[in-house]
């Protein structure tokens, strides 16, 4: 795959007393973005909701736990990879912990540190919601875009996540608070 030619405006910001403001049509893809983005929020909330009594944070923590070996996580690794607070994961781990989903486990080598275990039962309860999630991400997403136009918003995304990885050591990161 090709990446996207940046233009000159990609490369560096400008920098000056002066804001750079909006122009029209950049106004309008932000907030078409912000409409689309917080509508597909809300929609694949709603569908777990309903499905599993989770809200969509939850079910992508599932996930990654599940993606991993034994399928279990350091948490300060599931914070970073679900990019939230450790204030936030703690209060997520303790709710998951409720419903039997997930158990902490400390870790041996390091005092301090606990692992975040998907559980039997977490795992079957993403077994039995991942389709309905999957098709709700394929009707709300994937059926309104051409083959193409996925293919673009696919590169644009990863464009966008790249310039917007923390590169210093200490940036103030989520999952370091």
């Amino acid at each position: 795959m090709e990446p996207m030619e940046q233009t000159e405006n990609q490369k560096k910001p400008k920098r000056s007393a002066e804001p750079q403001w909006l122009s029209d049509d950049e106004q309008h893809v932000w907030r078409a973005y912000l409409h689309a983005t917080t509508l597909l929020e809300d929609h694949l909330d709603r569908q777990l909701q309903r499905d599993a009594k989770m809200p969509h944070i939850y079910f992508g923590l599932l996930v990654q736990l599940s993606e991993a070996p034994r399928r279990r996580l350091r948490m300060t690794e599931l914070a970073m990879s679900a990019k939230i607070t450790r204030s936030r994961l703690s209060h997520a781990i303790a709710r998951l912990e409720k419903n039997g989903w997930v158990r902490r486990e400390d870790c041996p080598s390091d005092k301090r540190g606990q692992f975040a275990v998907l559980t039997d039962p977490g795992l079957e309860i993403l077994q039995q919601t991942a389709p309905g999630h999957v098709a709700a991400v394929r009707q709300a997403l994937f059926d309104r875009l051409t083959p193409a136009q996925q293919k673009s918003l696919g590169e644009i995304m990863r464009i966008v996540a790249e310039g917007l990885q923390p590169k210093e050591a200490g940036a103030d990161l989520p999952w370091l608070r």
